[in-house]
């Protein structure tokens, strides 16, 4: 397995539609699991494609969080077929936005259609902590970042924060 390097926002690459995924192979799962150690590293509950510069559509999720006890999900393709009305806040934050969170309400019971690893259709209930991270993810997948469901304020302030960061990071890259 491979560590992947992680795409760090503001970066246009985490703002493009992700392409669907034609033909489940070999590559397709070496993908899924170089994703799943990559998330597991960060760590992280959840990984999309896109965070790691492939624009395809293709997410990775485990909120077990007990490293003992994995109970990780692999989605091609997700659709949502269905979302309550009821809603779920969460804290969220993004490996692509490290060390930033904010709260974001979403539906709190989810049904998502997917292939699985084998290319087999599948679907997926889902609630609360599980069901804001696939769809967290599935917003990756169409260019959204969490920070879009926030106030505009917020978002700024992130974003602006991210850029600094990028900035110095790379300075002391060069002066090195």
């Amino acid at each position: 397995m491979a560590l992947l390097p992680i795409i760090i926002a503001p970066d246009a690459r985490l703002k493009v539609t992700c392409a669907p995924v034609e033909n489940v192979d070999a590559d397709i799962v070496r993908l899924l699991d170089d994703m799943l150690d990559t998330m597991y590293t960060a760590p992280g509950l959840g990984l999309a494609a896109p965070q790691v510069d492939v624009q395809k559509r293709i997410l990775v999720a485990d909120v077990s969080r007990d490293p003992d006890n994995r109970d990780p999900i692999f989605l091609i393709n997700p659709e949502l077929l269905e979302a309550s009305e009821d809603l779920f806040k969460y804290e969220e934050g993004c490996l692509s936005l490290p060390e930033h969170y904010a709260e974001v309400e979403r539906p709190a019971k989810i049904k998502v259609g997917y292939l699985d690893r084998d290319g087999k259709r599948q679907e997926l209930e889902a609630e609360d902590i599980l069901a804001t991270v696939i769809q967290h993810e599935m917003d990756h997948l169409d260019g959204v970042l969490f920070v879009d469901h926030i106030s505009s304020l917020k978002r700024s302030l992130i974003l602006r924060k991210l850029r600094k960061t990028k900035k110095q990071k790379a300075k002391e890259t060069a002066e090195a």
